[in-house]
């Protein structure tokens, strides 16, 4: 689905910033602007302003800012596809759909229907439970003798399922209904066609989307019946590897206390609501992934995994550790808590009460801590095969971690343990490196080595200091040439003859002779791009997983962006929404027509050397490398753009039209310093 620029131009001119950031944030008239708590970080004194003449909010504090599309991807979590239906449903406008044929278009309809389908189906579901809770009296006893007050039980919704087979037919008059199978909510055995309730006997814990929404059920045995948890299946509208139980509940409370709590269970989210710790959600039955780590991430910048203190409660954190690494940057903070292991969360706060469990969040073990655990696990450092094997579980998991700070402090704890020096340590890193994509299965049966993993190889080698490949030297400019003159050096050592050329392979064939594969497809030079945006629009076009792994405020900053590039990140947004992530090839079909389509062609002709002639559907470039790349650009499209505000706030200031416009200054000027800075550390790496 494509949204035109110019609706969302109408879209913003017709919603009033201050009616939408109103519904969230308590705010007072001061001045020209309207002030209240920062509902992005916590704060005793006001710094938020929101501006109705410029329809703009801005946080002097933390730096936050951005439009009513903007303001609802970062409050409260929606994709800017999500953001611009929630604004056009409150105004009554209906969202165009572009370039889309007519199959298409009711294709889409049909989806949308069918999810709005599950959804009733479910609320309605929720509804029953929740009525039949109330006459039950052993779920009643139940809840309150788990400590569980009537007030939080109606804040999460909790219900009951009777213990009939087919209770739901008295809800649902058409209990053979499709609906009800597909929501999940009515088994049915394909031999005999008979259909029975999923639920019964237990207690009904709703799970709902970041707009509220119904979309599955956690059910809670009572008594010793097995299993323990019994979850909604995947549905259209239900996954539970992207989906948090208690995050729409705890929203608020997130902003307020700071961080997040990650529990395993809908009782421990519950009840720690109940004792004062309305921060907490949990996962839905399966291990943390990094899209769970992602999402979290769109609402706070700390996060703490709490785990029981056993095996398993080890096992799940280290999952969560992997999930957790490659959004490690500098500015947020990942803690990994370990009860004892006859306690969970909501038995220990009751037995040592909340600033004993308080304390236990503070002394949490942090990500840098556990990930050397991790890598030490079952590794003798006392011998040199025991740091060997710290030194290879080490590398994946440091690999992992986005560059910063961060990253180089723990490759000097680990060089420390491993007993090598840093730039050794690094070097040996990146050898092993290429290695593994030299000789990965994948390449083994190319006719000829693909330009991308060629590259690759020399990135990682060159950055530890390495020349194993010679004649894979990217080339910014002119054709380079293929040095074939290189001959094998024979076992006699006879020094006459030149080492042999890395690009020779043994024949197996005939009198085993050496045969020099073919060179490497010229692909042209590579032109530098015009600007920071259309490399930005260069690398997500090229790897459009990439799209996942920003925060809502670069997404609000790319789409903000001038035409051509500000309409073309809004129609990427929208179709990784739609359609997940899509190679170049069938990418550009979609973009057909699209008024930057002209533009995108071009801007992805400029990166010829990841992309050999004919080879449409080449390896992309190595993710990590990308995603460094990619975070860089933004970095400074960010300083770009906080320049332009400074400048404004300043003219402003001189001409005396806004009398809070030096404080506005002040605070884009520190946190233009602090990114300067930051991006002139890592270019220093």
């Amino acid at each position: 689905m494509a949204i035109p620029q110019s609706f969302i131009q109408e879209l913003l001119s017709r919603v009033d910033v201050v009616d939408i950031v109103g519904k969230y944030v308590q705010l007072k008239k001061g001045g020209a602007n309207f002030m209240g708590l920062c509902p992005f970080h916590g704060e005793k004194s006001p710094s938020f302003s929101v501006s109705p003449t410029k329809q703009f909010f801005h946080c002097f504090g933390c730096g936050k800012n951005g439009n009513a599309i903007g303001f609802l991807m970062e409050h409260a979590g929606m994709t800017f596809i999500e953001a611009v239906k929630d604004l056009a449903q409150q105004t009554g406008m209906v969202v165009p759909e572009e370039q889309q044929s007519p199959e298409d278009r009711a294709k889409a309809a049909a989806q949308k229907a069918k999810q709005d389908s599950l959804s009733d189906v479910l609320e309605k579901a929720g509804e029953a439970y929740r009525d039949q809770l109330k006459i039950t009296p052993h779920a009643i006893d139940y809840l309150k003798g788990r400590g569980l007050s009537g007030q939080i039980a109606k804040r999460f919704g909790l219900g009951y399922a009777p213990e009939g087979w087919r209770s739901l037919a008295s809800i649902f008059p058409k209990y053979d209904e499709p609906l009800l199978a597909e929501s999940g909510l009515v088994i049915v055995n394909e031999e005999d066609d008979k259909r029975y309730d999923r639920f019964r006997d237990r207690i009904m814990f709703p799970i709902r989307n970041i707009k509220g929404e119904c979309i599955g059920f956690g059910g809670r045995v009572i008594g010793s019946g097995t299993p323990k948890y019994l979850n909604s299946p995947e549905t259209p509208v239900f996954h539970k590897g992207r989906e948090l139980y208690g995050l729409y509940e705890a929203r608020e409370a997130l902003h307020s206390a700071g961080y997040v709590l990650v529990t395993e269970g809908y009782m421990d989210v519950v009840a720690l609501a109940q004792l004062g710790f309305a921060n907490a959600v949990a996962t839905l039955g399966t291990a943390c992934t990094p899209d769970h780590v992602q999402k979290l991430f769109r609402f706070t910048d700390a996060v703490v995994f709490s785990f029981d203190g056993d095996s398993a409660g080890r096992r799940a954190a280290r999952k969560a550790l992997d999930g957790a690494l490659p959004y490690a940057t500098d500015v947020r903070s990942i803690k990994f808590l370990f009860l004892p292991a006859e306690h969970d969360p909501d038995s220990y706060v009751r037995e040592f009460g909340q600033e004993a469990f308080a304390e236990q969040i503070k002394q949490a073990m942090p990500l840098s801590r556990f990930l050397i655990e991790a890598a030490s696990a079952d590794c003798d450092l006392q011998s040199a095969e025991g740091r060997a094997r710290l030194s290879s579980q080490a590398r994946p998991l440091w690999q992992l971690l986005p560059d910063g700070a961060l990253k180089q402090q723990l490759l000097l704890e680990l060089a420390q343990l491993i007993q090598l020096e840093t730039a050794g340590l690094e070097k040996l890193w990146g050898q092993q490196a290429a290695s593994d994509q030299r000789f990965a299965p994948a390449s083994r049966n190319a006719a000829a080595p693909a330009p991308q993993s060629a590259n690759a190889a020399f990135s990682h080698a060159a950055s530890a200091g390495h020349d194993e490949y010679p004649n894979f030297e990217p080339n910014y400019g002119d054709q380079q040439a293929w040095s074939g003159a290189n001959t094998f050096v024979p076992s006699n050592g006879n020094s006459n003859w030149k080492n042999k050329n890395p690009n020779w392979t043994p024949s197996f064939k005939g009198n085993s002779k050496y045969k020099r594969e073919q060179p490497p497809v010229y692909t042209g030079p590579r032109t530098v791009p015009a600007s920071r945006a259309d490399h930005a629009a260069r690398l997500l076009l090229g790897n459009m997983a990439l799209w996942e792994s920003l925060a809502g405020q670069d997404h609000a900053m790319l789409c903000a962006l001038p035409a051509p590039h500000g309409p073309l990140f809004a129609w990427l947004e929208s179709v990784f929404h739609e359609q997940g992530a899509l190679g170049w090839s069938t990418l550009s079909e979609y973009m057909q027509g699209q008024p930057f389509a002209e533009d995108a062609q071009r801007w992805v002709a400029q990166d010829r050397m990841n992309n050999a002639v004919g080879l449409d559907n080449a390896t992309p470039p190595d993710p990590q490398e990308a995603r460094q790349e990619l975070r860089r650009l933004l970095s400074m499209l960010m300083i770009d753009h906080l320049q332009q505000l400074k400048n404004e706030a300043l003219a402003q200031h001189q001409s005396g039209q806004d009398p809070e416009a030096l404080a506005r200054y002040s605070s884009l000027d520190k946190r233009w310093r602090e990114l300067k800075a930051t991006a002139a550390m890592v270019s220093l790496d």
